[in-house]
């Protein structure tokens, strides 16, 4: 049982009511002191989980890097040192390219790219479904704005 906060007394249904510019519960002999604000109910029950399509695009390296630079190198006329000397890289570095042992870094294919003229990088591109719980106590209006910066 809740209490008018007008006049103190208890009822069973309040009523809100915008008085002096503060809305409170107020009974119905005391709404007649302020502007009694009409309850809507909605007509559709809102969505409580929604269904956010994530799509992440990120760079890595092709599959089959090593053949690639090798056979590039080797077009060239290059040894592994000549062309470990003239892209700042150490020749064990381009050693273990060559031979798959060595997953070259993004810095890296760039510029065996640029120097051989191949391309090693390619755009990946993840999607995923994420579903989003409403209800969640610990979901903050910046999850739901990562995840639409994900998405788009």
């Amino acid at each position: 049982m809740a209490s008018c906060e007008i006049c103190g007394k208890k009822f069973e249904n309040l009523t809100q009511a915008i008085v002096e510019g503060v809305m409170i519960d107020v009974c119905g002999e005391c709404s007649k002191y302020g502007k009694v604000v009409p309850v809507r109910k909605p007509l559709i029950e809102p969505r409580r989980a929604i269904n956010i399509r994530s799509q992440d695009v990120y760079e890595d390296v092709i599959d089959g890097y090593a053949d690639v630079v090798k056979d590039a190198r080797e077009r060239k006329g290059l040894k592994q040192e000549e062309l470990a000397r003239n892209i700042a890289e150490k020749e064990s570095v381009i050693q273990k390219v060559e031979n798959g042992s060595m997953k070259p870094t993004i810095k890296l294919s760039r510029k065996l790219e640029q120097f051989l003229g191949i391309s090693l990088i390619e755009e990946v591109e993840e999607k995923r479904d994420v579903n989003v719980n409403l209800k969640d106590s610990g979901l903050t209006i910046g999850d739901l704005v990562g995840l639409r910066n994900r998405k788009t």
